[in-house]
């Protein structure tokens, strides 16, 4: 190959599979590494869901879309959810009962981080991890979940306070991505939504991506932290979740007098949406959440 046609073709970045064929033909293959993916949505959408399959599916051979390696998560809000993880990863286990002699979640760290500042001072100590981790496979994974917990709550809303919360953004997403380029990680962030206000053009009138605006519940949001924080990232999805009745239009009849008078048979419909990537066109599918993993939907 000549040197010009090196200068022509990309480099191939390799990607964590979601554990779902639909979901990652939707990201182009999956989570890529070298850089911060954000999962942006309200309560109860699947981010962390999403985040705790991500982690299972990392241990698979590149074969099978992994990255055959141990992944680093970091949590801020609430205690880690152990009990779930524990429970996607006996489904995760009898599916590939060849790969897995030991069980998945021992391949899994868990961080608790309670600040902005925290999870900086601690930067060193995730590099030390990473560059000498004593764990059957190499951390290719950070997930930090949630990211917004960490500024929402700590900084007042002074100019003051909101230059070192910009100063913190840019320094944390700086020290991620450094880490995701130099161990090739895959580096996954998740983030909360608020009410947008305003024009329906976008953030304050401003396009961020490919959505003019996001809809989740009925209702416009934006992601948390703002324009600077957008920009502190390499891609942002968008999980949204919509309640809709189920009735005639959904080929099934209902006796609203036969249930109870009141009660209106419902049901909840998530799509992920991709809101910007570098390397990803705008495309949505929709998914589902059930007991034993998160899967898309195809229809």
């Amino acid at each position: 190959m000549t040197p010009e046609n090196l200068l022509q073709r990309p480099l191939a970045t390799q990607k964590c599979t979601l554990g779902c064929p639909v979901l990652d033909r939707c990201l182009g293959g999956g989570i890529p590494c070298n850089s911060i993916t954000e999962l942006v949505a309200e309560s109860g959408c699947g981010k962390t869901q999403l985040c705790l399959q991500l982690a299972l599916s990392a241990q698979l051979p590149p074969s099978l879309g992994g990255l055959s390696a141990s992944s680093l998560y970091i949590h801020t809000e609430f205690s880690f959810p152990s009990r779930r993880l524990h429970q996607l990863s006996h489904a995760f286990r009898s599916s590939h009962p060849l790969i897995f002699g030991n069980d998945p979640c021992d391949s899994i760290f868990v961080h608790a981080v309670y600040s902005a500042d925290h999870l900086f001072d601690i930067m060193p100590k995730i590099e030390s991890f990473l560059a000498n981790p004593r764990t059957q496979f190499p951390v290719k994974l950070i997930v930090i979940d949630s990211i917004a917990a960490l500024f929402r709550s700590d900084f007042e809303n002074t100019p003051v306070e909101l230059k070192r919360r910009s100063s913190l953004f840019f320094k944390i997403s700086g020290k991620l991505k450094s880490l995701a380029k130099r161990f090739g990680l895959a580096v996954v962030v998740t983030n909360q939504v608020v009410d947008l206000v305003g024009p329906s053009e976008g953030l304050n009138g401003l396009k961020v991506g490919n959505l003019a605006s996001l809809v989740s519940s009925g209702r416009r949001v934006c992601a948390a932290l703002g324009l600077s924080w957008a920009n502190c990232v390499n891609s942002r999805l968008f999980l949204s979740r919509n309640e809709e009745v189920v009735g005639e239009e959904n080929g099934l009849v209902v006796d609203v007098n036969a249930c109870g008078g009141d009660f209106v048979p419902r049901r909840t419909r998530r799509r992920l949406h991709v809101v910007f990537a570098p390397h990803l066109p705008e495309s949505s599918c929709e998914f589902v959440i059930t007991r034993e993993r998160v899967f898309g939907v195809e229809r």
